[in-house]
């Protein structure tokens, strides 16, 4: 396929509801595939909710997680996907046979799962083992790549991912307003969503200042732009249980433009018509092509501080 055509879908999960979210998730699918779209991206733990985890013992984010692919949320996605004709992308807690956990992201069609990724960063809950390797698949002729909210943060993860041949990467997230050490984060307050209808006004100053989408825009676009590829960023917008999410889920092109974001204060979706010539017209292809590795193999691979190789698991 030529040219390929991306949405990325916002919308406020239900913590722990997976009926409610698959629900969510076959109406916007249905509404991408209605608007023409190939492939349609949703957040991390789309499907289960995310911070929620955060509370539950090993026992209870067990009986959360799910086998993959056999698992009844997979088969139901793999059925949305059928049913639209699209490629659907979406997030959940999974299961291994030995009862490891992981945050897993999967990319299905009508037909199975094309692509699953278990993040490598995980930091949620301290039941969830971390992933092991890169997943690069192909998807409509393309070859795509997953890596999942902090993952996207080190920035090696981004340049093996193409390295390896990615010319989409989808970024789904859980993200923004929470504290951080960076100047100017900070929870936004969750009676300005329940009160967005007669004042969107201030709700927008917060989700669009540093405590959300001013800290995103200062370094999603390099990982596209330096890599010369397309990232698709999917993040929920409203109440992930306690905590509140801005949304602006968007698709930026190998220029580091965003080409195309959400700006509803709720349920919305970005569209795209992605084409291979920027991923040859982008600065970032000669640039990779210029590098001289002979000069920091050692550097990149090097072992570094213990103490701080840990400091994802508290998401600083």
């Amino acid at each position: 396929m030529a040219d390929i055509r991306i949405a990325s879908a916002q919308f406020e999960n239900a913590s722990g509801d997976k009926a409610q979210n698959l629900a969510t998730i076959r109406r916007l699918s249905a509404s991408a595939s209605r608007r023409g779209c190939h492939v349609v991206a949703f957040h991390e733990c789309s499907i289960t909710g995310y911070t929620f985890a955060s509370r539950l013992s090993r026992d209870e984010l067990l009986l959360v997680a799910e086998p993959i692919p056999n698992g009844p949320s997979t088969q139901s996605l793999i059925s949305i996907a059928r049913e639209n004709n699209i490629v659907v992308l979406a997030g959940l807690f999974e299961r291994d046979e030995s009862s490891k956990i992981y945050n897993t992201y999967i990319c299905v069609d009508g037909n199975g799962i094309l692509g699953r990724f278990r993040k490598l960063h995980p930091f949620i809950s301290s039941h969830l083992s971390p992933g092991t390797e890169y997943a690069v698949f192909d998807l409509l002729g393309w070859k795509a790549g997953i890596l999942i909210c902090y993952d996207n943060n080190v920035v090696e993860n981004v340049r093996a991912t193409a390295l390896l041949g990615a010319e989409i990467i989808f970024s789904p997230h859980v993200t923004m307003c929470t504290p951080s050490t960076r100047p100017g984060a900070g929870f936004v307050d969750p009676s300005l969503w329940e009160n967005r209808g007669k004042d969107p006004t201030t709700l927008r100053a917060e989700f669009d200042g540093l405590k959300g989408r001013a800290w995103l825009t200062k370094w999603l676009p390099a990982r596209a732009y330096d890599n010369a590829v397309y990232v698709v960023f999917s993040n929920p917008i409203g109440m992930d249980d306690d905590q509140l999410k801005n949304g602006c889920s968007m698709i930026l092109d190998p220029f580091g433009d965003i080409v195309s974001e959400c700006r509803e204060l709720g349920e919305d979706m970005a569209v795209a018509l992605c084409g291979r010539e920027k991923l040859h017209m982008a600065g970032g292809s000669r640039y990779r092509k210029a590098r001289r590795p002979e000069l920091y193999r050692d550097i990149i691979g090097k072992e570094h501080n213990s103490s701080l190789a840990v400091a994802w698991m508290s998401g600083k």
